[in-house]
Protein backbone atom coordinates (compact mmCIF):
# COMPACT_ATOMS: atom_id res chain seq x y z
CA UNK A 1 0.00 0.00 0.00
CA UNK A 2 1.58 3.14 -1.20
CA UNK A 3 1.83 6.64 0.82
CA UNK A 4 -0.71 7.91 -1.82
CA UNK A 5 -4.10 5.36 -1.16
CA UNK A 6 -3.94 7.07 2.60
CA UNK A 7 -3.33 10.47 1.42
CA UNK A 8 -6.28 10.02 -0.96
CA UNK A 9 -8.11 8.26 1.96
CA UNK A 10 -7.88 11.46 4.40
CA UNK A 11 -8.30 14.15 1.74
CA UNK A 12 -11.65 12.64 0.59
CA UNK A 13 -12.03 11.81 4.23
CA UNK A 14 -12.99 8.34 3.69
CA UNK A 15 -12.03 7.49 7.30
CA UNK A 16 -14.65 4.91 8.38
CA UNK A 17 -11.72 3.37 10.65
CA UNK A 18 -11.55 6.61 12.55
CA UNK A 19 -13.30 6.55 15.81
CA UNK A 20 -14.83 9.43 17.63
CA UNK A 21 -14.92 8.14 21.16
CA UNK A 22 -12.31 6.33 23.39
CA UNK A 23 -12.09 2.45 22.51
CA UNK A 24 -13.48 0.08 25.07
CA UNK A 25 -10.81 -2.19 25.15
CA UNK A 26 -8.24 0.61 25.34
CA UNK A 27 -10.08 1.69 28.60
CA UNK A 28 -11.27 -1.85 30.04
CA UNK A 29 -7.51 -3.21 29.42
CA UNK A 30 -4.92 -0.52 29.76
CA UNK A 31 -4.47 -1.56 33.39
CA UNK A 32 -2.38 -4.66 32.00
CA UNK A 33 0.31 -2.48 30.83
CA UNK A 34 0.81 -1.53 34.52
CA UNK A 35 2.64 1.55 33.63
CA UNK A 36 4.23 3.91 36.35
CA UNK A 37 2.57 7.24 36.01
CA UNK A 38 4.21 10.29 33.91
CA UNK A 39 5.35 7.40 31.16
CA UNK A 40 5.77 7.40 27.16
CA UNK A 41 2.89 5.68 25.19
CA UNK A 42 3.30 5.56 21.77
CA UNK A 43 0.49 5.07 19.31
CA UNK A 44 1.90 4.09 15.61
CA UNK A 45 -0.63 4.99 12.51
CA UNK A 46 -2.62 7.19 15.26
CA UNK A 47 -4.88 9.33 12.70
CA UNK A 48 -6.20 12.06 14.91
CA UNK A 49 -7.58 8.94 17.42
CA UNK A 50 -9.03 10.44 20.44
CA UNK A 51 -7.83 7.76 22.35
CA UNK A 52 -4.51 9.47 22.63
CA UNK A 53 -6.27 12.93 25.13
CA UNK A 54 -7.38 9.45 26.99
CA UNK A 55 -3.68 8.03 27.64
CA UNK A 56 -2.60 11.60 28.28
CA UNK A 57 -5.60 12.02 31.14
CA UNK A 58 -4.64 8.67 32.57
CA UNK A 59 -1.40 11.09 32.95
CA UNK A 60 1.12 9.91 30.11
CA UNK A 61 3.06 11.50 27.65
CA UNK A 62 1.73 10.29 24.45
CA UNK A 63 3.92 10.25 21.13
CA UNK A 64 1.93 9.69 17.68
CA UNK A 65 3.07 9.10 14.02
CA UNK A 66 0.96 9.48 11.58
CA UNK A 67 1.80 9.49 7.51
CA UNK A 68 -0.86 12.41 6.99
CA UNK A 69 -0.22 15.63 7.56
CA UNK A 70 -4.25 16.03 7.07
CA UNK A 71 -5.18 13.90 9.72
CA UNK A 72 -2.00 15.63 12.88
CA UNK A 73 -3.83 19.16 11.76
CA UNK A 74 -7.33 17.81 12.10
CA UNK A 75 -6.23 16.43 15.57
CA UNK A 76 -5.00 19.44 16.97
CA UNK A 77 -7.48 21.65 14.93
CA UNK A 78 -10.47 19.66 16.46
CA UNK A 79 -9.38 19.18 20.24
CA UNK A 80 -9.10 23.55 20.03
CA UNK A 81 -5.08 24.27 19.56
CA UNK A 82 -3.41 25.96 17.17
CA UNK A 83 -0.11 24.16 16.52
CA UNK A 84 3.30 24.49 14.91
CA UNK A 85 4.81 22.25 12.48
CA UNK A 86 8.44 21.67 12.94
CA UNK A 87 10.94 19.96 11.23
CA UNK A 88 12.90 17.01 12.81
CA UNK A 89 14.72 14.59 10.80
CA UNK A 90 12.34 12.56 8.07
CA UNK A 91 9.10 14.22 10.07
CA UNK A 92 7.41 17.52 10.60
CA UNK A 93 6.71 17.57 14.74
CA UNK A 94 3.35 18.73 16.20
CA UNK A 95 3.23 18.95 19.79
CA UNK A 96 1.01 20.32 22.64
CA UNK A 97 0.44 19.35 26.08
CA UNK A 98 2.12 16.38 26.66
CA UNK A 99 0.63 15.21 23.26
CA UNK A 100 3.63 14.87 20.33
CA UNK A 101 2.85 13.79 16.70
CA UNK A 102 5.54 12.85 14.16
CA UNK A 103 3.66 13.50 10.85
CA UNK A 104 5.77 10.71 8.13
CA UNK A 105 6.06 7.52 7.07
CA UNK A 106 6.23 5.00 10.28
CA UNK A 107 9.45 2.94 8.26
CA UNK A 108 11.90 5.83 8.80
CA UNK A 109 11.52 6.10 12.75
CA UNK A 110 14.94 5.59 14.55
CA UNK A 111 15.59 4.32 17.88
CA UNK A 112 16.46 7.65 19.14
CA UNK A 113 12.63 9.01 18.91
CA UNK A 114 11.35 5.83 20.89
CA UNK A 115 13.79 5.85 23.06
CA UNK A 116 11.82 7.56 26.02
CA UNK A 117 8.49 4.90 25.29
CA UNK A 118 7.38 2.53 28.07
CA UNK A 119 4.86 0.98 26.28
CA UNK A 120 2.81 1.05 22.44
CA UNK A 121 -0.83 1.11 22.07
CA UNK A 122 -1.80 -0.11 18.31
CA UNK A 123 -5.66 -0.32 17.76
CA UNK A 124 -5.40 0.85 14.03
CA UNK A 125 -1.19 0.23 12.78
CA UNK A 126 -1.19 -3.49 12.67
CA UNK A 127 -4.60 -4.10 11.11
CA UNK A 128 -4.04 -1.76 8.53
CA UNK A 129 -1.76 -3.03 6.87
CA UNK A 130 -1.26 -5.79 4.30
CA UNK A 131 0.35 -9.11 5.21
CA UNK A 132 3.50 -8.39 3.25
CA UNK A 133 3.89 -5.17 5.00
CA UNK A 134 2.35 -6.89 8.71
CA UNK A 135 5.99 -8.82 8.45
CA UNK A 136 8.09 -4.95 8.37
CA UNK A 137 6.01 -3.23 10.33
CA UNK A 138 7.09 -6.52 13.29
CA UNK A 139 10.54 -6.59 12.35
CA UNK A 140 10.69 -2.17 12.38
CA UNK A 141 8.90 -2.21 16.14
CA UNK A 142 10.88 -4.61 17.87
CA UNK A 143 14.25 -3.21 16.19
CA UNK A 144 12.74 0.49 17.30
CA UNK A 145 11.95 -0.20 20.86
CA UNK A 146 14.12 0.28 23.71
CA UNK A 147 13.87 -2.91 26.27
CA UNK A 148 11.37 -3.16 28.62
CA UNK A 149 8.65 -2.40 26.82
CA UNK A 150 4.57 -3.75 26.96
CA UNK A 151 2.30 -3.92 23.91
CA UNK A 152 -1.20 -3.55 23.95
CA UNK A 153 -2.41 -4.58 21.08
CA UNK A 154 -5.75 -5.06 19.28
CA UNK A 155 -6.38 -6.92 16.03
CA UNK A 156 -9.57 -8.14 13.96
CA UNK A 157 -10.08 -11.90 13.17
CA UNK A 158 -12.91 -12.35 10.09
CA UNK A 159 -13.21 -14.17 7.34
CA UNK A 160 -11.75 -13.05 3.91
CA UNK A 161 -8.72 -11.35 3.23
CA UNK A 162 -10.37 -7.74 2.12
CA UNK A 163 -9.32 -4.60 3.79
CA UNK A 164 -8.04 -2.74 5.62
CA UNK A 165 -8.86 -3.13 8.32
CA UNK A 166 -7.69 -6.87 8.11
CA UNK A 167 -8.10 -9.84 9.49
CA UNK A 168 -5.15 -10.72 11.44
CA UNK A 169 -4.92 -14.37 13.24
CA UNK A 170 -3.44 -15.39 16.82
CA UNK A 171 -0.96 -17.66 14.90
CA UNK A 172 -0.17 -14.67 12.69
CA UNK A 173 0.59 -12.16 15.76
CA UNK A 174 3.05 -15.19 17.19
CA UNK A 175 4.84 -15.30 14.18
CA UNK A 176 5.46 -12.11 14.38
CA UNK A 177 6.33 -11.32 17.16
CA UNK A 178 7.44 -14.33 19.54
CA UNK A 179 10.63 -13.36 18.84
CA UNK A 180 11.49 -11.08 21.10
CA UNK A 181 8.00 -10.74 23.60
CA UNK A 182 6.12 -13.37 25.89
CA UNK A 183 2.70 -12.95 23.92
CA UNK A 184 -1.08 -13.07 26.19
CA UNK A 185 -4.07 -13.56 24.55
CA UNK A 186 -6.17 -10.98 27.18
CA UNK A 187 -10.07 -11.13 25.53
CA UNK A 188 -11.94 -12.52 22.31
CA UNK A 189 -14.84 -9.93 21.70
CA UNK A 190 -17.33 -11.11 19.13
CA UNK A 191 -19.83 -8.61 18.75
CA UNK A 192 -23.62 -9.37 17.81
CA UNK A 193 -24.98 -6.34 15.88
CA UNK A 194 -24.75 -4.25 12.86
CA UNK A 195 -21.62 -3.87 10.43
CA UNK A 196 -19.13 -5.95 12.61
CA UNK A 197 -21.09 -9.41 12.67
CA UNK A 198 -18.55 -11.92 12.22
CA UNK A 199 -15.91 -10.31 13.10
CA UNK A 200 -13.97 -11.02 16.41
CA UNK A 201 -11.69 -8.17 18.32
CA UNK A 202 -8.89 -9.67 20.02
CA UNK A 203 -6.65 -7.96 23.14
CA UNK A 204 -2.75 -8.89 23.32
CA UNK A 205 -0.82 -7.99 25.63
CA UNK A 206 2.85 -8.37 24.47
CA UNK A 207 5.94 -8.20 27.40
CA UNK A 208 9.55 -7.84 26.39
CA UNK A 209 11.55 -11.38 27.49
CA UNK A 210 13.94 -10.76 30.03
CA UNK A 211 17.66 -10.67 28.39
CA UNK A 212 19.39 -14.00 28.32
CA UNK A 213 22.98 -13.65 30.01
Amino acid sequence: MEHDFWHKRWAEQRIGFHQETVNKLLKKYFSALDLALGTQVFVPLSGKSTDMLWLREQGHGVLGVELSGTACDAFFTENGQKVEERAVGDFYLWSFDQVALLCGDFFQLTSQQLNQVAAVYDRAALIALPAEMREAYAKKMMGLLPKGVKILLITLEFEGREGPPFSVSSSEVFALFSERFAIEQLVVERPSDGKDVGRSEVVWLLSDKPSEL
